[in-house]
């Protein structure tokens, strides 16, 4: 395999053995970046001459056995993640001008252990909606289908994995930012529960709701950076240590005596008939693994307008005062969500925040009724949608419409609740688009969360692609692309 196919514990591997250098892996990387980024369109920012003393440094820790446990790996973060002395327009015009004098603790963690960061991957305005388009950046692509969306608001960053432009990102996931994308692009993205990975510092937006997480090709190399960024810091108040695994579950390697619940639409939300067919297969073959598998759900209603009472008010509480002086610069989109968020009355809020006590008990309830620890639903029911919208016409033949644009109602819970889910492939779709299913765990037990979903990947039989067609050079995207700030 060519360097830009393997995962990041491949890499490690190599680099680990000496048989190829930091520099060479991220030469191998950059040069894949010039190929298929201007198709894909995924990085708002490249940091390629940091990133080459970065990994001469990563070269000489090792030789003088310093390497750190992700010494010499080229990965991404998000372009609203604050990283010093690195432009964080986070989207938007409103934001050329801001330059962060700190870096965030999940980021400090990652160049700590020796990582090689190429650059900013592209997202939304503010990322506050589920596609990865901007007046700053364009539009970010699919690697899979270009005249499709690549998902968000990590659109950037699974954009940049899916196509084999690094083995890893950090994304971030506020309301499935993280899992949106992820499934669209064919890889693995993981929300942690609510408070493992320290944020701070970062924008004020959805500090109840927001999570950082990876993104990768497989579960092995999604653990391998959470191992990484995970655990308490004392600058972030929300952030805490998270549970050990349980000694009993780790040591299993196959689903053999697992028992997983499952749900194709929680009770409440639409599903295409290629996800729902797909995601019966999946649970066939859990079945065939060993897996005892029960049809179930919490029982609740759609949380889209929890979800968005919380999420908008949030955002207009917290941002207004760093565009209000701009407003005709932001995009439609943008100016619509902040509109629903200042009209978001008080005694609304407030209710919005104790239905979210409610979600949490009810998926407490769930699992101590079924004794399961772990849920199954499809990430989404649709796969991804054709760029130019900002949400999916239909979905299983129901039409999807303002306001409350319900088109991902098997993430929302997690970020209200706060607890861990991780997105992985599960197949395609009859036009060739990737598919995903969603694992569910309670709060606190990302561990045990991901060794189930490694389980779950197993089982299934994925393994991890790039786009062949991305390497064909009759293969242009439609229209223009905006090209990244270099730094």
């Amino acid at each position: 395999m060519l360097l830009h196919e393997l995962g990041a514990v491949a890499l490690l591997e190599l680099l680990e053995a000496k048989k190829v250098s930091a520099v060479e892996v991220l030469a191998a990387i950059i040069e894949r970046y010039d190929r298929v980024n201007p198709k894909v369109n995924a990085f708002a920012t490249t940091l390629f001459d940091q990133a080459r003393g970065a990994a001469e440094r990563a070269d000489q820790a090792r030789r003088d056995g310093q390497a750190g446990p992700l010494c010499g790996l080229p990965l991404s973060i998000k372009d609203s993640q604050w990283l010093a002395g690195v432009p964080c327009m986070n989207g938007s015009k409103t934001m050329a001008s801001f330059i962060p004098s700190g870096t965030c603790a999940a980021i400090e963690r990652l160049q700590e252990a020796g990582a090689v960061i190429i650059g900013k991957t592209a997202c939304p305005e503010f990322s506050y909606v589920g596609v990865t388009s901007s007046h700053v950046h364009g539009d970010t692509r699919n690697p899979w289908n270009l005249r499709r969306t690549s998902g968000g608001s990590s659109g950037g960053a699974a954009a940049a994995v899916g196509a084999g432009i690094g083995p890893l990102s950090l994304g971030g996931d506020g309301g499935g930012s993280i899992r949106i994308p992820a499934a669209f692009c064919g890889i693995v993205g993981f929300k942690p529960s609510f408070g493992v990975v320290p944020r701070e510092p970062c924008f004020p937006t959805w500090k109840s709701l927001s999570v950082y997480g990876p993104m990768a090709r497989n579960v092995d190399d999604a653990r391998l950076m959470f191992d990484t960024i995970a655990g308490f810091h004392g600058f972030d108040r929300n952030s805490h240590h998270h549970h050990a695994p349980c000694d009993k579950l780790a040591l299993l390697e196959e689903l053999h005596g697992v028992k997983l619940m499952a749900s194709p639409d929680l009770g409440h939300a639409p599903v295409d008939p290629d996800v729902a067919l797909c995601f019966d297969g999946a649970l066939k073959r859990l079945e065939s693994a060993g897996a005892t598998i029960e049809l179930g759900h919490p029982g609740l209603k759609s949380s889209v307008q929890t979800w968005a009472f919380t999420a908008m008010a949030d955002a207009w509480a917290s941002d207004r005062h760093l565009f209000e002086h701009r407003w005709d610069e932001l995009t439609p989109v943008t100016r619509a969500a902040l509109e629903f968020g200042r009209g978001v009355d008080l005694p609304t809020y407030m209710h919005a925040q104790y239905a979210r006590e409610t979600i949490h008990k009810a998926y407490a309830a769930f699992f101590e009724r079924s004794g399961a620890r772990f849920l199954l639903t499809p990430t989404l029911g649709c796969p991804a949608f054709p760029l130019g919208r900002t949400w999916p016409a239909r979905i299983g033949g129901k039409k999807i419409e303002p306001p409350w644009l319900d088109w991902a109602g098997f993430l929302y819970d997690a970020n209200l609740a706060g607890f861990p889910t991780v997105a992985l492939p599960m197949g395609f779709s009859k036009k060739g688009l990737p598919l995903s299913l969603q694992v569910i765990g309670r709060r606190g037990e990302d561990l045990d969360l991901l060794h189930v979903a490694g389980m779950v990947e197993a089982a299934l039989d994925w393994v991890p692609r790039i786009p062949q067609h991305l390497d064909l050079p009759e293969v242009q995207p439609p229209g223009q692309l905006e090209r990244p700030i270099a730094v």
